[in-house]
């Protein structure tokens, strides 16, 4: 289980880091993507933060299992809201957001089946 959940771990802290960076640094396809779902300019910054510390929680959690389950758990919060933020903007493109949040899960499980 261990390994799996490094394998789950390493390939969504690589998604969430690379997200993050392209928020951090206003890629304009991220930038039309949160001005499309109603989501204000200065929230970015925050948003790019939280996407980061989940990245590095998860990595953590290779040595400290709580802090690897929290932070799955902290992912999995994250993009239930970004689904629900797509769906208030009636923005059904959301394969990426289901895919992450299941990932998140499932790095969830396997932390907790091999703490």
């Amino acid at each position: 289980m261990f390994i799996g959940y490094v394998v789950v771990a390493a390939l969504l802290a690589f998604a969430l880091s690379a997200s993050a960076f392209l928020t951090f640094t206003r890629n304009p396809q991220v930038v039309g993507s949160m001005t499309k779902l109603d989501v204000p300019d200065s929230w970015l910054p925050r948003l790019a933060t939280l996407k980061a510390a989940g990245a590095l929680g998860l990595l953590a959690g290779l040595a400290v299992p709580a802090l690897g389950g929290a932070a799955a758990i902290g992912v999995i919060l994250y993009f239930i809201g970004a689904l629900i933020t797509h769906l208030r903007a009636k923005d059904y493109e959301v394969a990426p957001v289901l895919v992450i949040t299941l990932l998140a899960i499932a790095a969830l499980v396997l932390r907790t089946a091999s703490a």
